[in-house]
């Protein structure tokens, strides 16, 4: 039967040692953070400053680091990173050519040409009309 209101059986000792490891393992990844800043990463939105305000005219230093963040943050992915960080980025990350362009070679390189079949309805996507 179960025990009285008062009285507890003790505690399982396979289990406190399963709940002290994990509970030692959470606190070694445990990060603290000390210093907060603003995140680069989310667009702030602008405001004009008041023109008679004293306190918003005052000249203050610009801070180096955080520029930093912020021509980093609006940077493209192939000039932050050296190679591609997600699945979706390895599509076009490597846009050189394979093979050099070579104007001459005629399997890699279709110019637009004209002929007396296609000079018909050249003018019309213009918004010219065709002559007759």
């Amino acid at each position: 039967m179960d025990a009285p209101r008062g009285e507890r059986d003790p505690p399982d000792v396979r289990q406190n040692r399963i709940h002290a490891e994990r509970a030692k393992r959470e606190r070694r990844w445990r990060l603290l953070f000390t210093k907060y800043t603003v995140n680069p990463y989310y667009p702030i939105h602008m405001i004009a400053k008041k023109p008679m305000a004293w306190h918003e005219n005052i000249q203050e230093p610009v801070d180096d680091e955080f520029l930093k963040f912020l021509h980093r943050a609006a940077d493209i992915p192939r000039r932050k990173y050296p190679m591609p960080q997600t699945e979706s980025q390895e599509i076009g990350w490597h846009t050189t050519p394979l093979v050099p362009f070579d104007h001459s070679d005629t399997r890699f390189y279709f110019p637009r040409s004209t002929t007396e079949i296609t000079i018909h309805g050249y003018p019309a996507p213009r918004g010219e009309k065709s002559q007759e």
